[in-house]
This record gives C-alpha cells, sequence and structure tokens, in this order.
C-alpha cells in the first residue's frame, strides 16, 4: 500500500521544488547581506547604515538571481529536451 503516488504527482512535485528553490534563494540572498551589514557596522562603528544598504542589495541581487532561474526555466519549458529531439528526428527518417 502506497501512501503518495510519486509517478502520478510528478508535474506536481516539480513545481513545488521550483517554488521552493526560488524562495530559499531570495531569503538566502536576504539574509546572509543582512549580517553582512551588521557586521561592518558593528566593525566600524555606523548605527545601521550598511545594515540598511546591504538589506536593499540583497533584496535586488536576490530579484535578479530568482528572475535568472525563471528565465531558464521558462527556456528549459519551451525547447524540448536533446533526447525528445534525437527521438524525433529518428522517427522522420
Amino acid at each position: 500500500m502506497t501512501f503518495f503516488d510519486f509517478k502520478g504527482n510528478q508535474p506536481w512535485a516539480r513545481d513545488l521544488t521550483i517554488v521552493m528553490q526560488l524562495g530559499l534563494t531570495m531569503a538566502g540572498c536576504v539574509v546572509f547581506c543582512f549580517f553582512v551589514g551588521r557586521w561592518l557596522d558593528g566593525l566600524l562603528g555606523l548605527s545601521g547604515l550598511l545594515t540598511v544598504v546591504f538589506l536593499l542589495l540583497g533584496v535586488v541581487g536576490g530579484g535578479v538571481v530568482c528572475y535568472r532561474q525563471i528565465m531558464e526555466l521558462t527556456e528549459e519549458g519551451a525547447n524540448p529536451p536533446e533526447q525528445d529531439k534525437a527521438k524525433s528526428n529518428k522517427d522522420d527518417e
């Protein structure tokens, strides 16, 4: 008795992993830049200026990385995989 049919839900599981990857990428960029800013503020004796600057850089950087990942995924979805191309070319002959 199987609890979850992985083969039947493969597209759903793939989409879930993509969403999780994007979310963790964005959160990782923001959190990393926040702590770098805090560390530099403590090192240089500033009162939160670099924390704000690096936090904004983390948001922008995370957005750019997520945008690139989405563009890669949509390009892959538009083009069939190489194995399918080779198979379709073989069928045409």
